[in-house]
């Protein structure tokens, strides 16, 4: 007998359980065990990576820009891997870019421990290590909400972030305390590395024995990946609401990047700490992080996005303070602690806002987009407070970053995060068949324009525009390229809604993608129209000039 496929909506009810719900979906715990374990052996090699950099160069430029190798490839990938994640099957790319970072991390072990290891060959092999994070990311997690109710997602997305801060609380003490255990810190670096290399392959093999379900499956062509990066920046581009939450993320991690691309510089100029040190610093920072995951399900029923936010960045601005000022490795750990605290805070808020802004269809595309916004602020940041650095000092450096981060402060709490009801993006069931293609010509050629005539009597015009400039929203994140609305100027009571597609599949493609929050808004414009005259649809396609007679119909 045939066993029944699991997907998030056959799954029974789960009870709430203090945020941590999602851990009792076998799919999902499968992935969160696997990716922690990951997730250690990462945080064991950025400490040792950063460590064996001090090592082969006292340059904080350079220092810093291990940083930079580690974010500048979302910041120019992150839209490339959410387009692939949205167009071919997550779970195959995923275990490409797996294998290709297992693989990247194995050749920088076995060149670590032969000694054939340069800053710019570390360099290099961590940007090769970090592409494979960049295209994987997106899809790692779009898929979160293929395998838990939607209901969980906020909780799943704090769970990831305790995962990976439960790894940053003890990956970089262990990476450390390896590196330390050697006399010389590069066969200390190239144990770590190998152990790091090894940690992927948990991961490939919960992916390889995973069922997939998509959640999303078109029955059209599959878009190319331009076409397919196109909709994702247009869906950007007419969804303000995400643009506050991608404007707060740049804002957030470019400033506070000096903490993080600076904190080696710290631990071994200001406190004389050595690689042991430098991973309980960073270790602090997990241990504030993985706190805040444990209670951040409480904290988001009681405070907004929009103070969580702004709560974190005043904690920022003073662990800046303190770190350029206060020599005391004490005072320090705590003040890192609660600098965790506030990371943690701050990133799960942003990353859920972000799961829950977008539909199906356009997710990985708009999750590459935050990763790579998220990214671009710590790889941008890195360079120039390393650069900072490197010119006057690190003191100097921080208290920049701090005196930015306070002037930002009043100009990004103008964009919230998380505010009013959430829309319901499940796909809309259309009660009418699509409209049928007749003419000879492909149905990729193109532009098409759609025309929509509606009866609306002149009490109304007023409510009637309202709804009608809501709708534009809705018909440019689904695909189209121009909207407009225009009343008829001899008659009143007529109006005439066009947009237009780059072909006839985009529209076919942009009624797949509406969602039943769209169908709300355009529910209420037909509301407002003549009940006994329903609007008129037309679909025209370019009729571009034809020069040879005999080719044409």
């Amino acid at each position: 007998m045939d066993t029944p496929e699991i997907t998030p909506e056959t799954l029974p009810p789960v009870p709430s359980t203090g945020g941590f719900g999602p851990l009792r979906v076998a799919l999902f715990r499968d992935r969160w065990i696997a990716s922690t374990i990951s997730s250690v052996g990462t945080w064991m090699q950025d400490t040792a990576g950063t460590w064996l950099m001090t090592s082969l160069t006292s340059s904080p430029l350079l220092i810093a820009l291990m940083q930079t190798a580690a974010s500048l490839p979302v910041l120019f990938l992150g839209l490339l891997a959410g387009a692939t994640a949205d167009v071919f099957d997550r779970r195959k790319l995923l275990i490409f870019w797996q294998v290709w970072m297992l693989v990247s991390v194995a050749v920088l072990a076995i060149l670590t421990f032969f000694g054939y290891i340069s800053p710019w060959t570390l360099l290099a092999l961590t940007f090769l290590l970090n592409i494979g994070s960049a295209m994987n990311n997106p899809a790692w997690q779009a898929i979160v909400p293929e395998l838990i109710p939607r209901e969980l997602i906020a909780d799943a997305v704090s769970l990831n972030s305790a995962s990976n801060n439960l790894a940053r609380a003890v990956g970089p003490a262990l990476g450390g305390l390896m590196v330390a255990t050697f006399k010389k810190t590069g066969p200390g670096a190239g144990s770590v590395f190998f152990l790091n290399a090894i940690s992927f392959a948990g991961v490939i093999w919960v992916l390889v024995n995973w069922k997939r379900v998509p959640l999303f499956k078109s029955t059209l062509p599959a878009e190319r990946i331009a076409g397919s990066m196109r909709s994702g920046l247009r869906y950007i581009r007419y969804a303000p609401e995400l643009q506050a939450s991608l404007l707060r993320a740049f804002v957030f991690t470019f400033f506070v990047s000096a903490v993080w691309s600076l904190l080696a510089l710290v631990a071994q100029r200001d406190l004389h700490q050595g690689a042991m040190g430098y991973g309980i610093l960073n270790g602090s920072m997990g241990l504030g992080a993985l706190l805040a995951a444990s209670v951040l399900h409480r904290l988001r029923s009681r405070f907004s996005a929009d103070t969580i936010i702004a709560a974190s960045t005043v904690v920022y601005i003073v662990t800046l303070v303190i770190l350029a000022f206060i020599k005391m490795p004490a005072i320090i750990i705590v003040t890192l602690i609660v600098a965790g605290f506030a990371w943690t805070s701050t990133m799960a808020t942003l990353n859920t806002s972000v799961q829950l802004s977008v539909p199906a269809w356009v997710q990985a595309r708009v999750l590459g987009t935050y990763l790579m916004t998220f990214q671009g602020g710590l790889a941008i940041g890195s360079i120039i407070w390393g650069a900072v650095a490197e010119r006057t000092s690190t003191s100097t450096a921080l208290l920049s970053a701090a005196a930015g981060l306070l002037i930002s402060f009043p100009i990004a709490q103008r964009f919230h995060v998380m505010r009013g009801k959430t829309p319901d993006f499940t796909p809309y069931q259309w009660k009418r068949p699509a409209p049928q293609y007749v003419l000879d010509s492909e149905p990729s050629a193109g532009p098409v324009r759609i025309s929509i005539l509606y009866r609306v009597p002149v009490e109304h015009y007023p409510d009637f525009t309202r709804a009608i400039h809501a709708m534009r929203g809705v018909r440019l994140r689904d695909g189209a390229m121009r909207w407009g609305i225009f009343r008829d100027a001899n008659d009143p009571e007529s109006l005439n809604e066009t947009f237009v597609t780059e072909s006839w599949l985009d529209y076919l493609r942009s009624r797949e993608r509406m969602t039943a929050a769209d169908a709300e808004i355009r529910q209420s414009v037909l509301a407002l129209t003549r009940s006994d005259t329903p609007p008129v649809t037309t679909h025209q396609i370019y009729a571009k000039e034809i020069t040879d007679p005999s080719s044409s119909s």
